[in-house]
């Protein structure tokens, strides 16, 4: 058995993608180059470890033995390096943390400088929804978590970054006429809603409630993006985060409708389970998040005030 360590990196990859095209993306390298890699790799063993049907491409039962051994490997590997790096007096090791889709716009101002400081760490950020958010702290999954709504079911510890405001928002293609009524957007107009279970959906809906307003005609959707786009299409309204929507705003593509009780305000904070051992890099970016916040928030978000 000769195989390099980049082949089994390679291997891990293309298992977790299930895909020769997606895993040559993700490790910058070429498709050719990553297919080469896979065929010398494989070389070594007398039983497939991929097989395609089709044009998909599939890993054999035997394969995902290897690809659990090649992560297990790839592991003590990083945790030698790790090692090696403390004992120099540098700051190395992983830092996980899970983001709420909207804080996407938020959380890599808070890891930007820390993390080029720290040349040994390697950061895992999984941006996804607020119930897989809640599931990982719960699983142990992550060091932190960016929320705008403490889960109350969890003891947790928190810092709090910054403000999180909810506007009104329409597209610019027909200019809303201020002598009508904004009740009447809700009343003729769909309703633009982010899937079940989003933090904001959650405060879109306890709003209206509050304001005893009803949405007849409404539309959901699974992403920020796409709502955004939706809303820039005249597809319709909705009441949507401001950190997510600068450009477009700026550019003349959405506008701010003002209503009364709006905007709504939360807060942006990172959390983690107060029982969690953090790592010496979790600890050292808490740390550093505690100290340099202030002046992240005003190198970075200073174009809050004009709204």
């Amino acid at each position: 058995m000769n195989y390099t360590l980049h082949q089994l990196q390679i291997f891990l990859k293309i298992t977790q993608l299930k895909s020769i095209t997606k895993a040559s993306e993700a490790l910058f390298l070429s498709q050719p180059a990553v297919s080469i890699q896979l065929k010398k790799f494989q070389d070594q063993f007398s039983i497939p470890l991929t097989e395609v049907v089709g044009r998909q491409l599939y890993v054999t039962d035997f394969g995902w033995e290897i690809a659990e051994a090649a992560e297990k490997i790839l592991n003590e590997v990083d945790a030698i390096n790790y090692k090696t790096m403390s004992f120099k007096g540098q700051i190395a090791g992983r830092l996980k943390i899970s983001v709420v889709s909207t804080g996407k716009y938020v959380m890599p101002y808070f890891l930007s400088d820390f993390t080029n400081k720290n040349k040994g760490v390697d950061l895992i950020i999984d941006v996804t929804n607020k119930q897989s958010v809640v599931k990982s702290l719960e699983n142990n999954e992550v060091d932190f978590s960016l929320v705008s709504v403490i889960p109350e079911q969890l003891n947790l510890s928190r810092v709090e970054l910054m403000e999180n405001r909810l506007y009104l928002i329409g597209g610019t293609k027909d200019k809303f006429n201020p002598k009508v009524s904004t009740k009447k957007i809700f009343e003729t107009y769909p309703m633009l809603y982010r899937e079940d279970g989003s933090a904001t959906r959650n405060a879109m809906e306890t709003f209206l409630e509050g304001q005893h307003i009803s949405t007849p005609k409404r539309i959901e959707l699974t992403s920020n993006e796409a709502l955004k786009q939706a809303v820039i299409a005249g597809l319709g309204y909705s009441i949507m985060p401001l950190i997510g929507i600068k450009n477009e705003l700026k550019n003349g593509d959405l506008q701010i409708i003002p209503f009364k009780g709006l905007p709504i305000v939360t807060n942006w904070n990172l959390v983690w389970q107060k029982s969690k051992n953090l790592s010496p890099v979790a600890l050292a970016y808490l740390d550093f998040v505690k100290k340099e916040k202030d002046r992240i928030i005003k190198e970075n978000f200073d174009w809050y005030s004009e709204y």
